[in-house]
């Protein structure tokens, strides 16, 4: 359930955004901070996740999640400005992106290797089918209460959630290994938030590109340091060794790219169905009702499918079945109206079931056990950097278009238009790239 619920604060306020930009006076490229910034915190915690599950027992770790979470969450319920609000999301954010790569991991461990596509498919639940849920329940939500009111209901449940594992529910089933914490490495993995604020930037007028580049230099930099202090750490923060292995690799690529086709469609969908189409912020969440239903259906039969038939069977399947929904949408778009938008969506999550977690299950099985939290925690972080870049590239994509064409004197609808159809050819080519990577997928068997 806590689970479920921070999966689902990370994809709700997509929905909100226009009600927040009129609240808060701000733009559309600074109201998608809260999405974006709030995946590059996740970025920045989740490689400490397998410290975290060798010197803190589960227990207490999910509990001082909750705290963390919960906090977070009361502080923009009484936030007056954008930016109070944003300091309660980045306290969301260090929640929810230690618990991610944590969950999985207990979830891979304690499960025997034949049954863990099954059980991962369940887990998808969790995650997958709450992050399509968001959208909806904040349209819910919005239809009746203001946009404090989402987050409102995610302290109830939350609370709800530490007063059961307080009183027992949650077990501590992780073997410790203490060791101390990189605090260097921590602290250099903070120049992917320096590297995405300088993508973010690209495309706005009046920015100042000689800070800006300076600051790239170093978050680069940063990063380069990073990446070679892990792999030249005898007990490194995030175990960077585990990308030796090319099943691995493939499985992190296809999972952090069918997430992106989720993520994207979560918050893409929704702007579009409210600016172009004119639909409130209630009907543009319940129009992605049957794409998250489907999901969620289809999420534990996958892991069955994975199981009986093959991981390279089930996410070739899913990777078509993503490029076939963005390429009607790309295909139909002088078209569309928001059932052939529901349809399209109902394909491209419906495929992402077939995609994320059995891609995050077949990384694990291509690992030693003593490595699956490290392994877990490399697929997760990457997949939070490429997310973060598909919703800020996305969006820097539909805002350029739209402010180029309206500045040639088209008008703002017209604008729109081009802007949308400019993101889904963008997804469309990346979502291809997807598919020629589940190709070259190995069967596991053969590999060992």
């Amino acid at each position: 359930m806590g689970t479920f619920t921070m999966s689902i604060s990370q994809s709700s306020l997509s929905t909100a955004y226009p009600t927040l930009m009129r609240y808060f006076s701000i733009s559309a490229s600074t109201v998608q901070w809260l999405t974006t910034g709030f995946m590059l915190v996740m970025c920045v915690t989740m490689p400490m996740s397998p410290w975290l599950l060798n010197n803190v027992s589960f227990k207490a770790l999910f509990m001082w999640i909750l705290v963390i979470f919960d906090v977070g969450t009361l502080i923009i319920v009484l936030a007056p400005s954008f930016w109070l609000m944003m300091v309660g999301r980045i306290m969301e954010a260090i929640a929810v992106g230690v618990l991610f790569p944590s969950y999985q991991s207990v979830l891979l461990s304690i499960t025997p290797e034949k049954q863990r596509g099954t059980t991962m498919g369940i887990a998808g639940l969790a995650m997958g089918s709450a992050l399509a849920c968001g959208p909806i329940i904040s349209g819910i939500v919005l239809n009746y209460f203001s946009w404090r009111g989402l987050f409102v209901v995610f302290m109830v449940v939350i609370t709800i959630v530490f007063l059961l594992a307080f009183t027992g529910v949650i077990r501590d089933v992780m073997p410790r290994q203490t060791s101390s914490l990189d605090f260097i490495s921590v602290i250099l993995s903070i120049g992917l938030i320096g590297i995405m604020y300088v993508v973010n930037n690209i495309g706005k007028s009046h920015v100042d590109w000689v800070t800006n580049g300076i600051l790239l230099v170093i978050s680069v930099a940063a990063i380069i340091w990073f990446v070679m202090r892990q792999l030249h750490a005898t007990t490194p923060l995030l175990e960077l060794r585990v990308l030796k292995t090319v099943n691995f690799d493939l499985s992190v690529l296809l999972t952090a790219i069918s997430y992106i086709a989720l993520i994207v469609t979560t918050i893409i969908f929704p702007l579009y169905y409210q600016q172009v189409l004119g639909v409130s912020p209630f009907i543009s969440g319940m129009a992605l009702v049957p794409a998250a239903v489907f999901l969620s259906i289809l999420n534990p039969l996958t892991g069955k499918l994975a199981d009986k038939f093959g991981f390279r069977v089930v996410m070739l399947t899913g990777m078509s079945l993503i490029v076939i929904g963005w390429l009607l949408v790309t295909l139909l778009v002088t078209h569309l109206n928001i059932w052939i938008m529901i349809g399209c969506a109902m394909i491209i999550e419906g495929g992402n079931a077939f995609v994320m977690m059995p891609a995050v299950t077949m990384g694990a099985n291509s690992l030693p056990t003593n490595l699956v939290p490290h392994g877990t925690a490399v697929t997760t972080t990457i997949r939070q950097i490429l997310g973060s870049a598909g919703v800020a590239v996305s969006t820097l994509v539909l805002t350029t278009v739209i402010s180029n064409r309206v500045s040639t004197g088209q008008s703002q609808v017209v604008a729109q238009f081009h802007g949308f159809h400019a993101t889904f050819v963008m997804m469309l080519c990346v979502e291809i790239v997807g598919l020629i990577l589940a190709l070259c997928l190995r069967n596991p068997n053969k590999q060992k």
